[in-house]
């Protein structure tokens, strides 16, 4: 290979571990707003926003298309190592995280379009806290990710009680107004699916953090991640 071909080369492999790192800030930020509008449509029982939350997923899905297309290709074609396959390894990774966690808005933005014709409940303020945390979470660690900030990283890592906390006495809350009245039962179930729908997309938010770690660092994040949800639940629809 002459040198001039060798530096294209270097050039266009460059370019696409460029693109790849692009295309997961774009999604993430993607991801993040998803997540934002179907709460917010919550708030406001805005049903024509939780539609536009819906319809907006596929956005996020082209996005995870275009890194599952773009790493087929650097893995087949570049051969990557070391630091290199990380970030590519990494990216792949990260892409599925934010998929789900775009998966998780619709499910809110599905549960607000049936609770709209139910009695609004006060434990909606519960959630409102619960995704105001969870999307600080995704903006900071898309910000990690954009940065290669393993500090940030762990500290999001580290958070992740703070919404297990939250979703444990969201819980609470909503368990006692279904004893206190067997009418609340329909509402108060849908707000718990939604509750731990924003729960989880706080633990993939920690999981692109270990995943920012280690495209860093080379090494996993030591220790067990710090959870103390007590509720006996496992909803995940």
């Amino acid at each position: 290979m002459s040198e001039i071909d060798a530096s294209h080369t270097v050039r266009a492999y460059d370019g696409e571990l460029r693109e790849l790192h692009e295309t997961i800030v774009r999604m993430g930020e993607l991801a993040r707003d998803q997540l934002a509008d179907a709460v917010d449509a919550l708030a406001r029982g805005d049903g024509d926003l939780a539609v536009r939350v819906m319809a907006n997923d596929a956005k996020v899905d082209e996005s995870d298309h275009a890194v599952n297309e773009l790493t087929v290709r650097v893995l087949a074609l570049r051969s990557p190592v070391a630091d290199d396959l990380r970030r590519v390894i990494g990216t792949l990774k990260a892409a599925g995280e934010l998929e789900r966690v775009a998966d998780l808005a619709v499910n809110v933005a599905k549960r607000t379009l049936l609770l709209n014709s139910l009695p609004q409940m006060p434990a909606i303020g519960g959630i409102l806290r619960m995704g105001a945390l969870v999307g600080e979470m995704l903006k900071d660690v898309v910000h990690a990710y954009d940065t290669h900030d393993v500090g940030l990283a762990e500290q999001i890592w580290r958070r992740d009680h703070e919404v297990d906390d939250q979703c444990s006495a969201l819980f609470r809350e909503l368990l006692t107004y279904m004893l206190e009245d067997p009418r609340n039962i329909t509402s108060c179930s849908h707000l718990m699916f939604i509750g731990k729908n924003i729960e989880r997309a706080g633990d993939h938010a920690t999981n692109i953090a270990e995943v920012v770690y280690y495209m860093v660092k080379g090494e996993p994040l030591t220790g067990e991640r710090p959870k103390v949800d007590t509720s006996s639940f496992r909803l995940e629809h």
